[in-house]
């Protein structure tokens, strides 16, 4: 059918091209030449319904044919793109080597590179931003192995976010030979298969199943702020379509582009150190525990280099101020330089003043390690506590999992998070109850907790090690 409707537009114009070239005299000439356009067009469309199209091997009518039945959804998806109006059809990216179920094992999952055929320049900015590094972060963290493998390459739990990420030939193939052949394409997480709606990426609500929850709660402190308020009154109509309204999108992916970066990363570490003594030794306390750091000699490990390659942090202060400035500009189109400049430092400091409190917690538990009170599991590498392990801070031996140890990475990847962040999303209520103030409550347990740990334990071997 897309076939004839083209055919229909160039007869219309061949036909409009000959009466205004040879004047009404040759109009004869003209409908000779409608009729050999329609005739043309009569045979492509018998002959393109005929099992499946020979049209460079396109099967449109034999994938639809089947697959209208098998997944309905689909079709209706895909009849309903901007790829099916432009004639961009199944065999395009899922080859046409796949023809009955037979041959199902043959069918292409394609992976962004097979967008990037003709979506190059988006392809080029999302290669540099940090959503392309998603699945090779994910699979950094020494946690992961641990973790059972529905949430990870089943695309639930971290899986279900962190499969957003360029994945390597030999891991494409390793998901597949494990029947998570869905898993290999990071297009379709903003622009969901087989619409591939440039609208539904444009939505915030898109952002939302990855961007919310324990660790970063980027959801639900945008849409409580005014900012996100806001967003939602006018889609009710109930602000004029003049009206600002901020969108995730408008200040992290601006002007549709698909590289995205901020200033001070997910983990809030960033270097070079501050100035400030006490902040900077605070985050170097951090960064020992995040394992990027040597506990004892203060040298960096290899965590720093993969810290590096996947870009997790703004390792110079040109980096830095590069991110910074492109969010002021983006503040700037709705408020002042100045009041812009002020919010993000503010933020800033909420970031020191929490980085205060972390250390302390840090330095609580580390002594445990320290005075054997608490036993390094066999796979840490440090008699240190260890945020890259998450829960299972028994090195994934749960019943050896040392609960203050669970409480410390509550207070980092959850309240810390959140003073922080909610700070730069404008959600006062998540920056201080549900930040600030449970950080100082997280505190306080830590110092009990190691009250309670040393008179309740006998020290272990000096080394601390779980033997």
């Amino acid at each position: 059918m897309l076939g004839l409707a083209m055919l229909k537009r160039l007869a219309c114009s061949l036909v409009g091209f000959k009466v205004r070239y040879n004047g009404q005299d040759h109009a004869g000439a003209c409908f000779k030449w409608l009729f050999i356009v329609i005739g043309f067009a009569f045979c492509v469309g018998i002959c393109s319904n005929v099992g499946a199209a020979s049209d460079n091997g396109k099967s449109i009518p034999q994938c639809v044919k089947c697959h209208t039945k098998v997944t309905p959804g689909i079709v209706a998806d895909w009849k309903a793109s901007a790829h099916a109006e432009n004639g961009v059809v199944c065999s395009d990216c899922h080859g046409s080597e796949h023809t009955s179920k037979k041959t199902v094992n043959l069918v292409k999952f394609p992976d962004e590179n097979a967008c990037g055929e003709c979506h190059t320049q988006q392809l080029e900015q999302f290669l540099r931003g940090k959503h392309s590094k998603g699945w090779l972060a994910l699979n950094a963290l020494p946690v992961t192995d641990l973790e059972p493998d529905e949430l990870i390459e089943g695309a639930r739990g971290c899986g279900g976010c962190h499969n957003m990420g360029i994945k390597p030939p030999k891991e494409r193939e390793r998901l597949r030979k494990m029947g998570y052949h869905y898993s290999v394409n990071s297009c379709d997480e903003c622009h969901t298969r087989h619409l591939f709606s440039v609208k539904e990426a444009r939505d915030p609500h898109v952002c939302q199943q990855c961007h919310m929850g324990f660790d970063h709660p980027q959801w639900e402190m945008w849409s409580s702020s005014k900012h996100g308020e806001r967003w939602f009154a006018k889609q009710r109509g109930e602000l004029p379509e003049s009206a600002q309204a901020p969108t995730c999108q408008f200040c992290h992916l601006p002007d549709g582009t698909h590289e995205n970066h901020t200033a001070w990363g997910f983990l809030g570490v960033r270097l070079p150190m501050p100035n400030d003594k006490q902040w900077a030794q605070d985050r170097v306390t951090i960064l020992k525990a995040l394992g990027v750091l040597d506990p004892f000699t203060g040298k960096p490990t290899g965590r720093l280099e993969a810290v590096k390659q996947l870009d997790l942090a703004r390792l110079t202060e040109e980096a830095w101020q590069r991110e910074r400035k492109n969010m002021l500009g983006r503040c700037q189109h709705c408020h002042s330089a100045s009041f812009a400049k002020k919010q993000l430092e503010m933020g800033d400091a909420m970031i020191q003043k929490a980085d205060r409190l972390m250390a302390e917690a840090i330095n609580t538990v580390a002594e445990l390690y320290s005075d054997g009170i608490i036993k390094k599991p066999k796979a840490y590498t440090f008699a240190y506590p260890d945020f890259l392990y998450f829960m299972r801070t028994g090195g994934g031996d749960l019943s050896k999992a040392s609960h203050i140890d669970q409480v410390l990475l509550t207070m980092f990847l959850k309240h810390r998070m959140r003073t922080y962040q909610a700070f730069f999303h404008m959600s006062p209520d998540y920056a201080y109850w549900y930040g600030w103030a449970m950080m100082s409550k997280d505190l306080a347990k830590i110092k009990e907790m190691a009250e309670v740990l040393r008179s309740t334990r006998k020290p272990a071997d000096r080394d601390g090690t779980d033997k």
